[in-house]
């Protein structure tokens, strides 16, 4: 179920000092702004447990991303927490204990499905981290192409060889990819827990927030100056960057020639080129 949720403010950034008040019942939900379009939120909405990752919530999250891989409009998608204080503490360990080993695995296995989901969205995506991103909660942000976190954020890590499994979501994957072996190998064999600013210097998070505001408030200027770009390239740039890991240097040249030639005859790419001229922003319309 999508839950479209219009939430007023007196400027074009969040307030630290204003707290969101979600009035959707569901633990995941999109969020569209009228003051910001082409951006759009997936809000997590358990705040009684921050946002640990429960059966009904990965649901309602693998239909946010079902809905928003279809969404031509948005340019860049934030995840964030209803709640200041969290992000995503894991896997709801209050409810794994009651599961019976086949539903562990088929949460597992949906759980893992559902960062393939976010990982292989067409728009740019960003994590705001203003809270705890724990296990799965960390998983989740390494889907996402940027990560962004609150300057006070002071536990960010990948704590499962303490509870004697491993990170079961991508963890040991995406962490090589992302901060190179020795330092994945350091962050999952220690369980260690990284302030944001450690964080930032591990390679884990992008950026920090300055003191006084949030990662959401972050994420959002980030946001904004990637939804000035064209939708098109920005889609396209995303798939030739995400495929280069996966190709030689030539076939990727080549894949980056493929995306760069389709966008030539779009109208965005003609409208650019018409601004320019003109000395005005360009006005896209994703065609």
């Amino acid at each position: 179920m999508l839950c479209l949720s219009m939430i007023k403010r007196t400027s074009a950034l969040y307030r630290p000092t204003i707290r969101w008040i979600s009035t959707s019942k569901n633990e995941a939900f999109l969020d569209s702004f009228s003051s910001n379009p082409g951006i759009a939120c997936l809000s997590l909405n358990r705040p009684q447990s921050k946002n640990a990752i429960s059966l009904r919530l990965l649901q309602e999250l693998r239909e946010c991303l079902d809905t928003v891989k279809y969404d031509k409009s948005v340019r860049a998608l934030i995840i964030r927490s209803t709640t200041l204080g969290s992000f995503c503490a894991g896997a709801d360990l209050t409810e794994r204990r009651t599961m019976t080993q086949v539903q562990v695995a088929k949460f597992l296995a949906d759980l893992r499905s559902a960062l393939g989901q976010l990982e292989a969205l067409p728009m740019p995506t960003i994590a705001a981290i203003d809270g705890p991103a724990l296990g799965g909660g960390l998983e989740l942000s390494f889907a996402c192409d940027l990560r962004v976190a609150g300057h006070d954020v002071t536990k960010i890590g990948l704590p499962e060889t303490r509870l004697g499994i491993i990170p079961g979501a991508g963890g040991t994957q995406r962490a090589v990819r992302l901060l190179g072996m020795p330092k994945a190998k350091d962050l999952i064999f220690t369980a260690r827990m990284l302030t944001s600013s450690e964080a930032l210097e591990w390679g884990v998070v992008d950026y920090v927030s300055s003191p006084g505001t949030t990662a959401y408030d972050r994420a959002l200027q980030l946001a904004q100056d990637i939804a000035k770009s064209a939708p098109l390239a920005l889609r396209a740039a995303k798939q030739a960057i995400s495929r280069a890991a996966d190709l030689s240097l030539e076939s990727g040249l080549d894949f980056e020639r493929a995306s760069y030639e389709v966008l030539l005859t779009s109208k965005d790419r003609l409208e650019a080129l018409e601004a320019f001229k003109e000395k005005r922003p360009p006005v896209f319309k994703g065609e």
